[in-house]
């Protein structure tokens, strides 16, 4: 591929690979703080954050407990979301509720018994008929409320759009053959630079500088299905998520799969959805789309942020898992103030907390 003038011969302080929410929010960031980048990234329709729903829950699990830091990172988040939104003349994210339908008598119990200990984000309903009219439930609902909806699909397009505009986005996948790190920073092709940030989800996992950390990718896939009448209000909770999209569209997800042969969509989980959909809401649907992609979690669901502890030109910004909406804007604007100050990165997330197996 032959690279236009302007990318010839450039210098930037900062290489980013991957424009999902993490390279998102990491170049907005460094935006903000006057350090110059240049992001490369190749476009894909099934990565993790194109799939992705957009929830930030601040509680998880069947023992539902609150997610870690969520205390911190939801104001800071939705704040982050509205300013970049509006900077970049988007709806970004939206303030909603979960109607967490119980599966079994036994959730209804531990819902009501956490609500009792800790109803900081959960709220019981006067009335647990108030859904029989669109949705099929034996046993009563609870609900967690505040939560976010963030709005992927409006944000990654926006963001790239200003990427290209600008002339800070070079498209095409990084060939880390083509990286050379120097007593300087490092040099990719014909741009120089003082460091680079890995961002770019599960191919991290095979990158020879952090292939030896402990990434536990997982598989989801979910369905689009257009359902006229379900109001678009709240997400509504059966063991999957039924998440309002756009125009009487909703998103439903998503799968775990730990173990997997490819990142394609499934015949089985489709039909699965459909099944869903037919047992549990009460109006006519149509599927419109079905995709899968993989998850860059890892094995103690804590991300990887910063520099590799022997080429500390090289970093990394990855390892959200599930929970990239949330943490994304928090560590992103940590990284940068490490960048530009050299304030500390939390230990659970600073990748130095590996400097024995990346230094193998």
């Amino acid at each position: 591929m032959e690279w236009p003038a302007y990318f010839c011969a450039m210098h930037k302080d900062i290489l980013i690979v991957g424009q999902g929410i993490c390279g998102t929010f990491l170049s907005w960031y460094l935006e903000q703080a006057g350090i110059s980048y240049l992001v490369i990234d190749v476009p894909q329709d099934n990565t993790a954050s194109k799939v992705a729903a957009g929830i930030i829950n601040p509680v998880t699990g069947r023992r539902i407990v609150k997610t870690w830091l969520i205390d911190e990172v939801m104001p800071f988040a939705k704040q982050a979301y509205e300013t970049l939104g509006a900077a970049l003349g988007v709806n970004a994210i939206d303030t909603t509720s979960i109607v967490d339908f119980y599966a079994t008598p036994q959730m209804k119990l531990a819902f009501e018994k956490k609500y009792q200990e800790d109803p900081q984000y959960l709220s019981l309903p006067a009335d647990e008929n108030n859904w029989h009219s669109l949705f099929n439930y034996d046993f009563g609902y609870g609900e967690i409320d505040p939560c976010y909806l963030v709005r992927l699909q409006e944000i990654i397009p926006a963001w790239r759009a200003r990427l290209q505009n600008r002339q800070l986005l070079l498209e095409e996948r990084f060939e880390v053959e083509q990286l050379q790190v120097t007593g300087t920073g490092v040099n990719y092709k014909d741009v120089t630079a003082s460091r680079i940030i890995f961002s770019d989800g599960i191919a991290t996992a095979n990158n020879p500088y952090f292939k030896t950390l402990p990434f536990a990718p997982n598989k989801g896939e979910a369905v689009w299905a257009e359902i006229g009448g379900l109001p678009p209000t709240h997400i509504f909770k059966k063991g999957f998520n039924l998440v309002p999209w756009k125009d009487n569209v909703f998103w439903l997800g998503s799968t775990y799969l730990w173990e997997f042969e490819n990142d394609l969509p499934t015949p089985g989980f489709r039909q699965f959805a459909h099944n869903w959909l037919l047992q549990t809401v009460k109006l006519p649907f149509r599927i419109l789309d079905h995709k899968a992609a993989v998850r860059p979690a890892t094995l103690e669901r804590r991300p990887f942020v910063g520099f590799h502890p022997l080429h500390p030109a090289i970093g990394i910004f990855n390892g959200m898992g599930t929970k990239g909406c949330s943490l994304a804007p928090w560590f992103a604007r940590q990284l940068v103030e490490h960048i530009r100050s050299g304030e500390a990165i939390a230990p659970e997330a600073d990748v130095k907390r590996f400097q024995r197996v990346l230094s193998r």
